[in-house]
């Protein structure tokens, strides 16, 4: 599923416009991603949460010229599912 996808849903289930039900989505979007470079939790409800934490620096392996190297840490983003959300996905049937 793509951003485009999540504006046609909610085109259809919100009876709204093509222009105002992506204008939601990327507003959503942009809030969530606001929030998370300003380095707080985003919460939501039924779904799971979002935080950014610290990537460990560390070294690896140039194989072209076999010399060890350092790769910087930096920040990712982490989710966690929430339990309503773990529940349905263990009651999902493997495919």
């Amino acid at each position: 599923m793509i951003k485009s996808d999540i504006a046609d849903r909610l085109e259809k289930k919100g009876n709204l416009s093509r222009t105002k039900a992506v204008y939601l989505v990327d507003t959503i979007l942009d809030s969530i991603k606001e929030a998370l470079l300003r380095g707080e939790k985003v919460e939501i409800r039924g779904l799971g949460s979002f935080r950014v934490v610290p990537k460990k620096s560390g070294y690896g392996r140039d194989i072209r010229r076999n010399k060890q190297m350092a790769i910087g840490g930096g920040q990712r983003v982490k989710f966690r599912p929430g339990q309503d959300f773990k529940g349905q996905l263990k009651k999902r049937p493997d495919k």
